[in-house]
């Protein structure tokens, strides 16, 4: 909603707000007879007839024209008007002031502003209703000898024995129907499905992944990493999905625990693949390959409480937040979509959604977030753990064990998610490991504990304490070649 006087005469700038009401999905209402800056006081408008003409006149200046909906009303001797401004259909987006053009004459509402929408703003609803198709845009003098041809032979005869009419048709012919080609150059749909090297051509059309100490970017742990890993993910889309997800599962938490019906040890992720998978495939089918957002990745970070997916490119066409799942969409790489379901990677049955939420309900987790804007499309999946307390570590002069371990930083670090107590049991079997003198870095990695220094001084300190393990140079505590090893009698 926009307020506005209107005391002493129409205000100016309206094309500003009707346009960027137009161009949401709500639309919006602008009211005018209260004084926003003075508490909102009832000052009622100069003449409603007069006012509602002016509206009317703004209206008509805007492609498409805008239709609003008028409503006036009176109290106490003053006059009020509403003027109601209705979404304009997604296919013909944006509306806009005619003497300013599309680019300079289109509004999106932030908050409570009218914000000038950016090219590539301007750009989604055209691809939309031009049905631009960037998938089968041709890739500029890169021919079929860049692309893998064993897999792309397998690819198109599975498409021939699937589809009896496409083998009817020359080979040449074959490969354009299937979106590999477009003249004598391939297209972006058979570079990122059979490339031998499709980032040496689009360098950012790629995966970035990140393992974060903390619940958000720029946080660092208590050796002053800002990422415990990151990696760069490249290659084909088959590839970069089977890649991000080997560095989830490596980055995860692992719970462990006994299955009291077989007494075998199960592991239990920190999230459940399955709900991952669908959210990286969808993020890779479905992301924007238009020019706009070639220097842009597809993100994954993963925090302390929960992991993020971000693909560049909102959702596409007339599809919403909340019909996700519940409405059939529209497909903004068709080609992509019918080669990774000819693969056997996706159904094609806009099941991804549903499948998440199924999965991460099965697993007791929070439902999934869906967040779409500014040009890019997120899923949040959370881990509901409890989340940690903030634990802020004073700088120590000197560390027990050993001088290659780094001292605590003096700046706040990351939250350290602390294990419950050991019970008697674990004590028992970090006493059974140091049977055999142990490494600083071998008792860390049997505790599976991420924080090195939190594993060490609440599991080894009291042991050393109580005299249940020593050091095998005591006299040099700090010295890298430092063992620690479990006293006989115990």
């Amino acid at each position: 909603m926009e307020i506005k006087a209107a005391r002493r005469g129409c205000p100016e700038k309206l094309y500003d707000t009707i346009s960027a009401f137009s161009n949401q999905d709500q639309g919006g209402t602008l009211l005018f007879g209260l004084d926003e800056s003075n508490d909102f006081a009832k000052v009622g408008v100069y003449d409603a007839q007069a006012l509602q003409k002016k509206i009317m006149e703004y209206c008509l200046q805007m492609p498409p024209i805008v239709r609003p909906v008028m409503t006036v009303c009176d109290e106490d001797g003053k006059v009020f008007v509403s003027a109601e401004i209705p979404p304009i259909d997604v296919a013909d987006r944006p509306c806009f002031k005619t003497s300013q053009g599309r680019l300079k004459g289109a509004y999106v509402r932030l908050g409570d502003a009218d914000t000038p929408m950016t090219e590539y703003e301007v750009y989604s609803y055209e691809a939309f209703r031009k049905k631009y198709r960037d998938d089968i845009r041709p890739v500029e003098g890169v021919g079929m000898n860049m692309l893998d041809t064993d897999a792309l032979e397998q690819y198109m005869e599975k498409a021939r024995k699937d589809r009896p009419h496409l083998a009817r048709v020359p080979e040449a012919q074959q490969y354009e129907l299937m979106g590999i080609t477009q003249g004598e150059n391939i297209t972006r749909a058979g570079l990122f499905m059979f490339g031998l090297f499709p980032q040496g051509y689009y360098p950012c059309l790629c995966i970035t992944a990140t393992r974060v100490p903390g619940t958000e970017i720029g946080m660092v742990d208590e050796f002053g990493h800002r990422f415990l890993d990151s990696k760069r993910i490249e290659g084909t889309i088959p590839e970069m999905l089977e890649a991000t997800l080997e560095f989830v599962e490596k980055n995860m938490r692992m719970a462990m625990g006994l299955d009291p019906h077989t007494g075998r040890r199960v592991d239990d992720p920190e999230y459940p693949m399955e709900a991952v998978r669908e959210a990286v495939l969808n993020a890779l089918v479905h992301r924007d390959y238009s020019m706009h957002t070639e220097g842009m990745p597809i993100e994954v970070n993963m925090y302390e409480d929960r992991m993020e997916i971000l693909n560049p490119g909102g959702l596409y066409g007339r599809l919403t937040v909340d019909k996700l799942g519940h409405a059939q969409p529209d497909t903004r790489n068709p080609a992509l979509v019918r080669a990774m379901e000819l693969l056997g990677a996706t159904e094609n049955r806009h099941s991804g959604i549903p499948t998440i939420r199924r999965a991460m309900e099965q697993r007791r987790l929070r439902p999934p977030v869906f967040i779409n804007r500014y040009g890019g499309f997120k899923v949040v999946l959370y881990n509901d753990f409890d989340p940690p307390p903030m634990d802020f570590m004073a700088a120590e002069e000197e560390h027990p064990y050993g001088e290659d371990t780094p001292p605590y930083p003096a700046a706040p670090v990351a939250p350290v998610r602390k294990p419950a107590p050991p019970a008697v049991g674990d004590e028992k079997q970090l006493l059974e490991f140091c049977r055999t003198p142990r490494t600083r870095a071998e008792i860390v990695a049997y505790l599976n504990i991420a924080s090195a220094a939190y594993a060490l001084r609440r599991y080894l300190d009291p042991l050393l304490q109580s005299g249940a393990i020593r050091m095998t140079i005591p006299e040099r505590p700090r010295c890298h070649s430092q063992r620690f090893v479990t006293v006989e009698r115990w």
